[in-house]
């Protein structure tokens, strides 16, 4: 299954880059009109590798963090006795939650890179090199930038996907030998993809501000407060909505096609007995 989860990367990561220096770009000075002049300035400018700047923190975090996911999911679900639309949601949750301890890190890397220089003027080799040169300058808590608002944004949105998935698959009758399975299953994992990102697409915006805060110069915000209150009073409410076009083009497909298989599988390895369990197995990659 891992497989399908790296295969979900290389397809979304693109749109990641794209989504995250949409995100964090000067309101004053504007490097990019929009999704598509993204996506054509990074490959004129920095060949078809620059959408794929970072790719090695998420690689790098993926086995851990599904673990951990599948892991508290799984075990959260059982000790709350029944597997019920709220109880997916708590399980959810705190899976999101859980999973920030390597997902933060990963992302403040994955972000550092996606943002700088290229050529001889790069201050990373890589994830880790990142990493190591942030945890030296500024220790713990420099590599755990944005652990708060990530924190806020995975909570709450896994909740959401997995209450979400949970839902439709029941409404469309996603069992195994169902007529139309995987076109069910496109739909509710696509769909659901869609709702969890939308549930904190805001919260997303300040966490790469502040993750990306003093890469090229002075640090701006004092935290998330402040952060949210700066951008809003430069450039408004439409500020929270920055990248949000290519964050839903990656969503569905990748949520789609990466969950309806690993929920396949899973069903039909299990066989009859497993099929409810395997409903609840398919996860947001937020990385």
């Amino acid at each position: 299954m891992e497989v399908f989860g790296v295969a979900g990367v290389l397809v979304g990561h693109p749109f990641d880059t794209v989504k995250v220096r949409l995100q964090v770009q000067s309101a004053e000075k504007p490097q990019y009109r929009g999704t598509l002049h993204c996506f054509q300035s990074i490959i004129k400018q920095e060949s078809v590798l620059g959408l794929y700047k970072g790719l090695g923190s998420p690689l790098l975090g993926l086995t851990f963090i599904n673990a951990l996911v599948f892991g508290v999911q799984g075990n959260t679900l059982r000790a709350l006795g029944r597997d019920s639309p709220l109880n997916q949601f708590v399980a959810g949750a705190a899976a999101g939650a859980i999973q920030c301890v390597i997902c933060c890190p990963m992302e403040l890397a994955k972000t550092r890179l996606q943002l700088q220089d290229a050529g001889a003027a790069r201050a990373y080799r890589g994830s880790l090199h990142c990493l190591a040169h942030i945890y030296r300058r500024e220790g713990l808590r420099g590599v755990n930038r944005g652990m708060a608002s990530t924190l806020l944004r995975e909570t709450p949105s896994f909740g959401v996907y997995f209450l979400s998935y949970d839902v439709l698959t029941r409404a469309l009758g996603c069992e195994p030998g169902a007529p139309l399975l995987v076109p069910k299953l496109l739909l509710a994992g696509g769909t659901s993809g869609i709702l969890s990102w939308l549930s904190t697409y805001p919260v997303d915006v300040v966490k790469s501000r502040l993750q990306a805060d003093g890469l090229r110069g002075a640090p701006r915000y004092g935290g998330i407060a402040d952060c949210a209150r700066q951008s809003y009073r430069a450039e408004g409410w439409r500020v929270f909505t920055r990248g949000l076009a290519s964050t839903l083009l990656r969503a569905f497909p990748v949520n789609a096609a990466t969950f309806a298989t690993v929920t396949v599988v899973l069903s039909y390895a299990r066989g009859p007995e497993g099929a409810p369990a395997a409903r609840g197995l398919a996860q947001p990659s937020s990385l």
